[in-house]
């Protein structure tokens, strides 16, 4: 059998996302529960419930970027206020 290199980019502290903290901060600011968020998420169309918000914010779950679209668009900020450019992201390298 062939061994496979996969690369893995998780930030140093071994999250999957650098948009956990900010949505956490931003969703508490607004005076949002993780339920109330994704309720909101699925009146504007988006598929999700609160599971998907509690593993964004505790870093289990990888964001692509129309996650952060949707995101920044329901919360009614930049896409920029999600993002942590100060969390450092590593590259781990795994074989299956």
């Amino acid at each position: 059998m062939r061994e496979t290199n996969m690369f893995k980019l998780k930030t140093t502290l071994g999250t999957n996302n650098i948009c956990g903290p900010n949505l956490i901060r931003i969703r508490h600011e607004k005076g949002l529960s993780q339920r109330q968020l994704a309720k909101n998420l699925q009146i504007a169309g988006y598929d999700v419930d609160h599971h998907f918000i509690r593993r964004i914010e505790n870093g289990e779950r990888f964001v692509t970027d129309m996650e952060l679209v949707a995101l920044a668009k329901v919360l009614q900020v930049e896409i920029t206020d999600l993002i942590d450019p100060t969390i450092p992201v590593a590259v781990q390298k795994d074989s299956l």
